[in-house]
């Protein structure tokens, strides 16, 4: 053949480009950034705060079934079903949450602007502070007995 190429010439090279373009066997999997496990966890949607009761109904009306699938199936079909009256409490339960989540990370930024480490307040407790200044003031009425 000239200057042709055969079908596998032209199956690799594609091949060749994509695995290129997706960056296979760079590590992208190290590079990603580590989840900090003191922010705060997104709130639920009016049908997640739904699905927390209706779960509980469920399981009540059918103990013996163990399919989570089942449960979801028969909580999507009743979401569907119901009035936007009938949300109207689940909606209002969601943006609670939300406000609440909402003051919650405008805490968790003023702490990660303030250069503050979120781990050493929550760490310890308030009896540990109090014993650091106690051991602090043990140690400054040694000295005073010294004189």
């Amino acid at each position: 053949m000239k200057g042709g190429k055969s079908k596998a010439d032209t199956t690799n090279n594609a091949t060749d480009v994509r695995l290129k373009r997706k960056g296979a066997g760079t590590g992208r999997k190290a590079a990603k950034k580590a989840k900090d496990p003191n922010k705060p966890k997104r709130p639920p949607s009016a049908f997640f705060v739904f699905m927390e009761e209706f779960r509980q109904q469920y399981k009540e009306k059918h103990p013996d079934n163990k399919s989570v699938a089942a449960v979801g199936k028969a909580g999507g079909d009743k979401w569907k079903s119901m009035s936007d009256a009938d949300k109207a409490p689940y909606v209002a339960g969601a943006e609670k949450r939300k406000t609440e989540y909402n003051k919650h990370m405008a805490a968790y930024n003023k702490r990660l602007a303030g250069g503050t480490n979120v781990d050493d307040e929550s760490d310890k407790s308030k009896s540990e502070v109090n014993d650091g200044r106690n051991e602090e003031e043990e140690s400054g009425e040694e000295d005073e007995d010294d004189e």
